[in-house]
């Protein structure tokens, strides 16, 4: 029976025709390749090579076995290669789905740094209402979903990513924008733009104005938290967002403020309880955690 190994040497022999030469072409010492050259006839009890002007040629008997021999290594190389296409992320596709206000800054930052990681990954990125994850996890049609609040299924994990906080968005010519901080009264007193407070994202959002029994008036409800941003701009509005969706506060046109009362935001995952992650899903969420950690530590 020949290892890896004894086919390696054989055919660095056949090709360089010396022993010096097949040592030369696999990295190691003269000596061993000599030795394992011995070892593997005697094993065999057949003569591999015929020894002519201090060159090796192979013996009649042998032929049949370089032809195998080369076949063999043919498919090691293909295996090499497989291997290293793997190793880039190439012929894979690592489908995720994200809620609109992680897929505006932090999703992208995590997805950039696993493409410089896995250069030729493909990936597939959907964006849902938290509402619609469920189903789009147990129907298959991605490994994970990025979440701005936590539910429970028993076929479902959810676990924390991170825990922010929440920011208020003006436009930059609006009179708070002259403050870096504002208080949820001062914010009231202005018409409200946002996810309406009866859903989950615009329940969190409203939160402070509901524990501090402040009033507020929402003149404009809309779908997706993120695209307040475009309506605040526009001039129709204030707005309350997580920190995430305006991560480093580099809007056009817009300014994001920091509110003075305590505020929290948490940002979630979840994954198929009874599917393990893909390396390439376990490595973006690894990154998306460092990124989402680094903007509550700056932020």
């Amino acid at each position: 029976m020949l290892t890896l190994r004894q086919i390696e040497v054989i055919r660095a022999v056949m090709i360089a025709g010396t022993i010096a030469g097949a040592a030369k072409l696999l990295g190691v010492s003269a000596p061993g390749i000599s030795r394992l050259m011995k070892y593997t006839e005697r094993s065999l009890n057949l003569k591999l090579f015929e020894r002519k002007q201090n060159r090796y040629f192979p013996t009649p008997e042998a032929e049949d076995i370089f032809e195998q021999i080369n076949s063999v290594y043919q498919r090691v190389d293909d295996l090499h290669y497989v291997l290293r296409r793997v190793d880039r992320g190439g012929g894979i596709e690592f489908r995720l789905a994200s809620v609109p206000s992680m897929s505006n800054i932090m999703v992208p930052r995590a997805l950039k740094r696993l493409r410089e990681r896995y250069p030729d990954l493909g990936i597939d990125l959907d964006i849902l209402k938290v509402q619609e994850a469920q189903d789009y996890l147990l129907l298959g049609k991605c490994e994970l979903v990025v979440l701005s609040y936590s539910f429970e299924h028993p076929g479902i994990d959810v676990v924390s990513l991170a825990k922010g906080s929440l920011r208020c968005i003006v436009p930059c010519g609006h009179p708070l924008a002259t403050q870096d901080v504002v208080s949820a009264a001062e914010i009231a007193e202005y018409p409200l733009v946002g996810v309406n407070p009866d859903d989950p994202y615009g329940r969190i959002t409203t939160e402070v104005f509901r524990r501090l029994d402040i009033p507020f008036k929402m003149t404009m409800s809309v779908r997706f938290g993120v695209t307040t941003t475009g309506l605040v701009r526009a001039g129709l509005g204030v707005s309350i967002i997580d920190q995430f969706a305006v991560a480093r506060g580099n809007l056009p046109d817009v300014k994001v403020l920091k509110i003075r009362e305590p505020t929290s935001f948490e940002a979630f995952v979840a994954t198929r309880a009874d599917r393990p992650l893909s390396r390439h899903a376990e490595t973006f969420l690894k990154l998306l955690r460092e990124e989402m950690l680094a903007e509550v530590r700056d932020g």
